[in-house]
């Protein structure tokens, strides 16, 4: 017997046990194209032209969802306040002032001069509104406003009392 007629046979069996069991013309007896259907549903496997969870994902979108399940919108915030600084205030105060820690809603910001200080401090409601158009509104509350660092003049082990050498160091 040649290959041909052994696939001839097992086709002529398999239609005559499908007879047998009333299945004719690829379909079960007694049952609808929408009962086809559902069942032809539970067996698929792949996703469809629907959005589905097993879809590939942008990465943004899953880097969104680490970020709310873990609860760290405040700290990215936080990181978006250095990152954005001159665009946020404008690159004049940029210029003259740089951020330094952000701690339990407290920014505190250093300036190049005391007068730039003094000048933050004047315009410390406008720089909290733009601040939290641009990142939130509850992630900056207070600003604190430090001058310039000024050396250190205690040198060596002996120290004389007073207030030392004054300047404004900008």
């Amino acid at each position: 017997m040649r290959g041909s007629d052994l696939a001839r046979a097992a086709l002529e069996a398999a239609k005559a046990e499908a007879k047998a069991r009333g299945v004719t013309k690829g379909r079960a007896k007694g049952s609808s194209s929408a009962g086809r259907s559902s069942v032809s549903r539970k067996r698929r496997r792949w996703s469809g032209p629907g959005a589905d969870d097993r879809d590939p994902q942008p990465l943004g979108r899953l880097a969104s969802r680490i970020m709310a399940d873990r609860g760290w919108q405040g700290q990215l915030a936080g990181g978006h306040v250095f990152s954005r600084w001159a665009a946020l205030v404008g690159d004049e105060v940029a210029e003259h002032a740089k951020p330094v820690t952000l701690q339990d809603g407290e920014l505190t910001v250093q300036a190049s001069s005391t007068a730039w200080a003094t000048q933050l401090r004047l315009l410390q409601r406008q720089l909290l509104t733009k601040i939290a158009a641009g990142v939130g509104k509850d992630v900056v509350r207070r600003l604190k406003v430090q001058g310039p660092a000024a050396p250190s003049w205690r040198y060596g082990p002996r120290h004389v009392p007073g207030r030392g050498p004054r300047d404004t160091y900008g």
